[in-house]
Formats: structure tokens, C-alpha cells, sequence
């Protein structure tokens, strides 16, 4: 008999907390319930992407300062204007008729010892009697 009750006192139990269990489940579920759930979770993600985007932000300015300090452009380095070297001709180059200061003064001289000229090229071609093997076209030699 003793027995018995106690099983008895154990099934009770165990059929309150599941229907407690049972009833959580449902009242989680219930269509308010999981509008809250996703409007708080939304509340927390956007707490999120603001937290990140000001630590995004306080990084790009640390980052700032630092470029602005290592190119000197925070105003604390002093910058000369740049010198003009005067041009001078290498020895063996001829002058080049260009007003001084010009982008075509600072040209280098050019000169073409390889490359035959057109009109030596033409001439070649123009000798009578020959072609281009260096054979006469007569049928002599």
C-alpha cells in the first residue's frame, strides 16, 4: 500500500511539472510572445551595429592621426619648397632650341646611329638594275 502511494505521488508530481513545461512552451509560442522575442532581439542587434560602428569609427580616427603624423600633415613638419637645378648640357650633347623651364628643355638629346634613314633606305631600292638580294636584274653577274 505504501508502495503504491508513493508511485501515485510521483506520477502527480511528474504530470505538474510537465504541464507546467506544457504551458511555458505554449505561452512562448503564442503570436505576442513572438513578436516581443524578435523585437527585443532586434533591439539587441541594433545596440550591436551601433557599438561596432562607433569602435569602426574611433579606429579610422586613431588611424588618421596616425597617417597625418607619420606624412606630416598634422602641421608639425615644416616643408621647403622644392629646387630648381639648373640645366646643363652632358658633354658630347648639343643644345636643345627650347625656351629654359620648358618640359622641352629637360628632353635628352636624340640620336639615331642604328637605324638608317628613310631617304638612304629609298635610295637603295632605286639603284636601276638591282632587286633585293643584291642580284641584277639583267641576268649578268
Amino acid at each position: 500500500m505504501v508502495r503504491r502511494i508513493f508511485w501515485m505521488a510521483v506520477g502527480a508530481g511528474a504530470t505538474v511539472w510537465a504541464m507546467n513545461k506544457a504551458n511555458e512552451a505554449v505561452h512562448r509560442l503564442t503570436p505576442d510572445s513572438l513578436s516581443g522575442t524578435a523585437a527585443r532581439g532586434a533591439l539587441h542587434l541594433g545596440d550591436a551595429a551601433k557599438r561596432f560602428a562607433r569602435d569602426v569609427r574611433a579606429g579610422m580616427a586613431e588611424r588618421e592621426e596616425q597617417l597625418r603624423a607619420d606624412l606630416g600633415l598634422d602641421g608639425t613638419a615644416v616643408v621647403e619648397p622644392p629646387r630648381r637645378r639648373a640645366l646643363r648640357p652632358e658633354p658630347g650633347h648639343r643644345a636643345i632650341s627650347a625656351a629654359p623651364g620648358s618640359p622641352a628643355a629637360a628632353l635628352p638629346p636624340t640620336r639615331s646611329t642604328t637605324t638608317p634613314s628613310i631617304a638612304e633606305s629609298r635610295q637603295r631600292r632605286a639603284l636601276p638594275g638591282s632587286n633585293q638580294t643584291g642580284r641584277t636584274t639583267d641576268g649578268v653577274g
